[in-house]
């Protein structure tokens, strides 16, 4: 039903020519796959000491982004929380974002407003004003009724020590950037 393979008769082989039964010889390197005297490669079983793929050799000297501290610790020089705006927090003597730690004095603080607040008749209304129209003119009353949606978000930017970071805070309401631009004049104080 299935023709043999005619490329299985091992008349040509991919690559530079090989010894027969051996890894393949490469100048100066390893063979791909082939791990070398002692040292297991890829795939093959690694001894107790070394650490697993994907982790450092050891615990990091300074915690960063991406290495959570232990419970209970606060790193060295860190300070203590005082608000939070997005991901960005303000500690006493600096503020951490996940792009690195920046200094809290001289930080140049903004905030943009790209949230907007849309006011319509809603369905139900629409409905019961047909409705209504015909038994009786009261149903233009209806009409009346309105319906505020806000959507989109605040944008908020710290500036300080040479570094940039950028955050969104979505708009719960019309009043939400009134409460983002407290926070920001209370960090504005803090950063003087």
């Amino acid at each position: 039903m299935s023709d043999p393979n005619p490329y299985a008769d091992d008349s040509y082989k991919w690559g530079p020519p090989q010894q027969p039964g051996g890894p393949p010889t490469v100048p100066d390197a390893q063979g791909y796959g082939y791990p070398a005297a002692g040292n297991p490669g890829y795939g093959y079983p690694q001894p107790e000491s070394a650490p697993a793929y994907g982790y450092p050799a050891g615990p990091p000297t300074t915690p960063g982004y991406g290495y959570p501290g232990q419970q209970g610790m606060v790193p060295a020089g860190a300070g203590t929380p005082m608000l939070s705006l997005g991901d960005i927090t303000v500690m006493t003597d600096s503020i951490v974002t996940p792009s690195g730690t920046m200094p809290l004095k001289g930080a140049v603080w903004t905030a943009t407003d790209m949230s907007r607040t849309e006011e319509k008749i809603p369905t139900v209304g629409i409905v019961l004003a047909i409705v209504f129209a015909l038994l009786c003119l009261i149903g233009l009353l209806f009409l009346l009724m309105k319906e505020k949606k806000t959507t989109g978000f605040i944008q908020v930017t710290v500036t300080s020590g040479g570094r940039h970071h950028s955050t969104m805070i979505p708009a719960a309401g019309p009043d939400t950037f009134l409460m983002v631009m407290a926070q920001i004049n209370t960090a504005r104080s803090l950063s003087i």
